[in-house]
Protein backbone atom coordinates (compact mmCIF):
# COMPACT_ATOMS: atom_id res chain seq x y z
CA UNK A 1 0.00 0.00 0.00
CA UNK A 2 1.21 3.37 -0.76
CA UNK A 3 -0.19 6.66 0.88
CA UNK A 4 -0.57 9.73 -0.99
CA UNK A 5 -0.44 13.17 0.72
CA UNK A 6 -1.40 16.49 -1.74
CA UNK A 7 -0.87 19.98 -0.52
CA UNK A 8 -0.23 23.99 -2.30
CA UNK A 9 -4.27 23.99 -3.64
CA UNK A 10 -6.26 26.98 -2.63
CA UNK A 11 -7.43 30.29 -4.10
CA UNK A 12 -5.54 32.05 -7.03
CA UNK A 13 -6.63 34.88 -9.17
CA UNK A 14 -6.35 34.50 -13.04
CA UNK A 15 -2.58 35.00 -14.29
CA UNK A 16 -1.37 33.47 -11.10
CA UNK A 17 0.68 30.43 -9.63
CA UNK A 18 0.04 27.49 -7.60
CA UNK A 19 2.81 24.84 -7.05
CA UNK A 20 1.27 21.44 -5.59
CA UNK A 21 2.96 18.66 -4.11
CA UNK A 22 2.30 15.20 -3.46
CA UNK A 23 4.42 13.23 -1.31
CA UNK A 24 4.25 9.23 -1.09
CA UNK A 25 4.66 6.85 1.74
CA UNK A 26 6.97 4.59 -0.72
CA UNK A 27 8.62 4.09 -3.94
CA UNK A 28 6.46 4.57 -6.57
CA UNK A 29 7.20 4.49 -10.75
CA UNK A 30 5.10 6.74 -12.61
CA UNK A 31 3.43 9.78 -11.10
CA UNK A 32 0.99 12.24 -12.26
CA UNK A 33 -1.36 14.60 -11.82
CA UNK A 34 -5.28 14.76 -12.50
CA UNK A 35 -7.96 17.13 -12.34
CA UNK A 36 -11.79 17.03 -12.68
CA UNK A 37 -13.65 19.80 -12.74
CA UNK A 38 -17.49 20.38 -11.58
CA UNK A 39 -19.65 18.20 -13.48
CA UNK A 40 -16.98 16.93 -15.60
CA UNK A 41 -14.87 13.61 -15.54
CA UNK A 42 -11.85 13.18 -14.29
CA UNK A 43 -8.86 14.16 -16.84
CA UNK A 44 -5.13 13.60 -17.32
CA UNK A 45 -3.19 16.84 -16.39
CA UNK A 46 0.49 15.51 -16.26
CA UNK A 47 2.69 12.60 -15.72
CA UNK A 48 6.41 11.88 -15.14
CA UNK A 49 8.24 8.81 -15.04
CA UNK A 50 10.89 7.57 -12.09
CA UNK A 51 13.28 8.96 -14.93
CA UNK A 52 11.77 12.07 -15.39
CA UNK A 53 10.01 11.65 -18.84
CA UNK A 54 7.35 13.81 -18.87
CA UNK A 55 3.77 14.37 -20.62
CA UNK A 56 1.26 17.09 -20.74
CA UNK A 57 -1.86 17.39 -21.58
CA UNK A 58 -2.48 20.17 -24.33
CA UNK A 59 -4.50 22.22 -22.29
CA UNK A 60 -1.34 23.07 -20.03
CA UNK A 61 1.41 22.51 -22.02
CA UNK A 62 3.81 25.61 -21.54
CA UNK A 63 2.06 26.55 -18.67
CA UNK A 64 2.56 23.66 -16.12
CA UNK A 65 5.30 21.85 -15.09
CA UNK A 66 5.63 18.52 -13.71
CA UNK A 67 8.78 17.38 -11.53
CA UNK A 68 9.76 14.70 -8.52
CA UNK A 69 12.36 14.36 -5.91
CA UNK A 70 13.11 10.55 -6.03
CA UNK A 71 15.04 11.03 -2.70
CA UNK A 72 11.77 12.25 -1.11
CA UNK A 73 9.52 10.07 -3.02
CA UNK A 74 7.54 13.41 -3.97
CA UNK A 75 6.45 14.91 -7.23
CA UNK A 76 4.93 18.65 -7.73
CA UNK A 77 3.07 20.12 -10.42
CA UNK A 78 4.48 24.06 -10.55
CA UNK A 79 1.05 26.09 -12.78
CA UNK A 80 2.00 29.30 -13.96
CA UNK A 81 -0.20 31.26 -15.65
CA UNK A 82 -3.58 29.89 -14.29
CA UNK A 83 -6.85 30.55 -16.21
CA UNK A 84 -10.71 29.90 -14.46
CA UNK A 85 -10.72 26.77 -16.68
CA UNK A 86 -7.93 25.06 -14.31
CA UNK A 87 -10.57 25.57 -11.74
CA UNK A 88 -10.75 22.42 -10.17
CA UNK A 89 -9.72 19.17 -7.36
CA UNK A 90 -6.62 18.61 -8.59
CA UNK A 91 -5.49 14.27 -7.92
CA UNK A 92 -1.62 13.04 -7.48
CA UNK A 93 -1.78 9.55 -9.02
CA UNK A 94 0.81 7.15 -8.34
CA UNK A 95 1.45 3.56 -10.59
CA UNK A 96 3.51 0.89 -8.54
CA UNK A 97 4.72 -2.09 -10.15
CA UNK A 98 3.73 -5.71 -9.04
CA UNK A 99 4.54 -9.31 -9.86
CA UNK A 100 1.43 -9.06 -11.95
CA UNK A 101 1.45 -5.87 -13.87
CA UNK A 102 0.71 -2.56 -11.52
CA UNK A 103 -1.49 -0.77 -8.93
CA UNK A 104 -2.78 2.69 -8.83
CA UNK A 105 -3.10 5.19 -5.93
CA UNK A 106 -5.00 7.92 -5.44
CA UNK A 107 -4.40 11.29 -3.28
CA UNK A 108 -7.58 12.18 -1.40
CA UNK A 109 -7.28 15.75 -4.08
CA UNK A 110 -6.61 19.21 -3.12
CA UNK A 111 -8.80 22.01 -4.60
CA UNK A 112 -7.81 24.66 -6.97
CA UNK A 113 -10.29 27.76 -7.70
CA UNK A 114 -8.90 30.23 -9.94
CA UNK A 115 -10.92 33.11 -9.86
CA UNK A 116 -10.78 37.17 -9.32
Amino acid sequence: QVQLVESGGGLVQPGGSLRLSCAASGRTNTMGWYRQAPGKQRELVTTITSGGSTNYADSVKGRFTISRDNAKNTVYLQMNSLKPEDTAVYYCNARVATWSGHMDYWGKGTLVTVSV
